[in-house]
C-alpha cells in the first residue's frame, strides 16, 4: 500500500511539472541566450518560460526591478516590459490619458520596448469600467481595449 501511495504522489508531481512550460537555460535555444546575455549582461534570477511555439520569455531582476523579455526562438528580441511607479509616468503621458478620460484611477504602469520603440502600457479605471491603453512616447493612444467584468 505504501508502494502505491509513493506512486501516485510521483504520478501527480511528475504530470504537474510536465503541464508547465518553465524552462531550465538548458532547454533555451542557444541564439535566444546569446541575444538575452547581450542585451541583459547585468540580468539576475532568470526564469524562462516558452510563450508558444516560437517565442520565449524571460522573467528577470535587473537594477532592483523586475523586467520581461520575449525573443522568437531565431534569437530575435521582441520585446521588453517593466513595472513603473505612477509618479514616473511622464507628463505629455499623463496629458493625453487626461485628454481621453475623466475621473480615472491607474492601476498598473509598465513600460514597453520593442524594436518599433517604447511605449507606455496602462491598466485604468474609469467607474466600473477597466480599460487596458497604451501610449507611445510620442503621446500619441495606440490602444484601448475595455476589459470585460467577470462578475457572474
Amino acid at each position: 500500500m505504501e508502494n502505491l501511495m509513493i506512486l501516485a504522489v510521483f504520478s501527480v508531481v511528475f504530470s504537474m511539472q510536465s503541464c508547465t512550460q518553465n524552462s531550465d537555460d538548458k532547454d533555451v535555444p542557444e541564439k535566444v541566450l546569446t541575444t538575452f546575455n547581450a542585451k541583459f549582461p547585468d540580468a539576475r534570477k532568470e526564469e524562462w518560460e516558452m510563450e508558444d511555439e516560437t517565442t520565449w520569455e524571460a522573467e528577470f531582476k535587473l537594477n532592483g526591478k523586475a523586467y520581461s523579455a520575449n525573443f522568437k526562438t531565431n534569437g530575435d528580441w521582441l520585446e521588453t516590459e517593466y513595472e513603473i511607479k505612477k509618479s514616473d509616468i511622464p507628463a505629455n503621458i499623463l496629458s493625453i490619458l487626461n485628454q481621453n478620460f475623466t475621473d480615472y484611477e491607474i492601476d498598473e504602469a509598465e513600460i514597453a520596448e520593442s524594436p518599433l520603440g517604447k511605449s507606455y502600457e496602462m491598466e485604468i479605471e474609469v467607474g466600473e469600467e477597466e480599460f487596458e491603453i497604451v501610449i507611445d512616447a510620442q503621446g500619441k493612444l495606440t490602444k484601448q481595449v475595455e476589459h470585460e467584468d467577470d462578475k457572474d
